[in-house]
């Protein structure tokens, strides 16, 4: 395949997939359970997903590997298993895409706070992303998605991990953001300005923001992204934030709703729009009819 960011060179907006965790509580996970313990019980369900994505229209797919460091796994005393878990949840996905969509390897959060505040040495942390990310370079992944970050010395570990074990390998870091009086920031006080500056300067080579928001204060972080990024962008938004209802987690921001909003993304410069928590391949469908006519316009044009 095309390198991603050829493609995105070129002007060509791509489209993500959608959610990893919702979707497997749609398939019987339970919220005790560890998701990535699924990669080592009933791995059809990962093929399931991917296919799931794929159909919908999406260019990158991701792995069920978000809390697959060994610092993250240790919780549910599964960390003997890091390379394990991380390789099925690769070998799921591509044995699914093959070659027709990029596979993104999702990397998380330790669950851990760094030193000050918590109890964890950063080389400590840096060790167990790189044990998890080795696996990801070895089975030649075609990208590294670190997202879902709140401390930007966190998100520079996993950056810092990746860019030890290769040069090239495009890596996407995305960061969660809440909404303040004075502007976005995360719950450990990172402001978009800051996510900008530091990622770019330690590795990244596309920036952005996932989860913790429905699309429409996605589209005012993107804007902010926008005032301060040299690098291309990724949104992915949840479908909207959560409603608690008997007992489950309602997400409201149906795929039309969410689609139609895209096009304010696309206004703003976006390269690579997806979804977060709550969202289906039906939101990715309905984004990526709106992406494959802005494509389509930009080239008649």
């Amino acid at each position: 395949m095309k390198n991603i960011l050829d493609r995105i060179k070129a002007g060509e907006v791509l489209v993500g997939d959608g959610a990893m965790g919702t979707m497997l509580f749609s398939k019987g996970l339970k919220m005790d359970q560890c998701p990535e313990k699924l990669n080592l019980e009933n791995p059809m369900i990962l093929e399931e997903v991917a296919q799931l994505y794929l159909d919908g229209g999406a260019d990158l797919i991701e792995t069920n590997s978000f809390g697959g460091s060994p610092l993250k796994l240790a919780m549910s005393s599964l960390e003997d298993k890091t390379e394990e878990i991380n390789r099925i949840a690769i070998q799921s996905v591509r044995k699914v895409i093959g070659d027709s969509a990029y596979l993104s390897f999702s990397c998380g959060p330790t669950g851990r706070i760094l030193k000050p505040y918590g109890d964890t040495e950063p080389v400590e942390m840096l060790e167990s992303f790189k044990r998890q990310i080795k696996v990801a370079i070895d089975e030649n992944v075609d990208l590294i998605c670190i997202e879902t970050m709140t401390d930007i010395f966190e998100s520079k570990l996993a950056i810092e991990a990746v860019r030890s074990l290769s040069g090239d390998i495009p890596i996407i870091a995305t960061m969660t953001f809440d909404p303040t009086p004075n502007g976005f920031f995360t719950i450990m006080g990172v402001s978009v300005e800051q996510a900008c500056k530091e990622l770019v300067a330690a590795g990244a080579d596309i920036i952005g923001s996932n989860c913790g928001n429905g699309i429409d204060n996605m589209i005012k972080i993107a804007s902010e992204f926008k005032k301060y990024a040299t690098v291309p962008l990724i949104i992915q938004s949840n479908a909207g934030l959560p409603e608690i209802k008997n007992g489950e987690a309602i997400y409201t921001e149906i795929p039309q709703f969410m689609a139609d909003k895209s096009q304010r993304l696309l206004d703003i410069g976006v390269n690579i729009i997806g979804g977060c928590c709550g969202t289906t391949e039906e939101h990715i469908a309905a984004i990526r009819q709106v992406v494959d006519k802005y494509n389509m316009d930009k080239n008649n044009s």
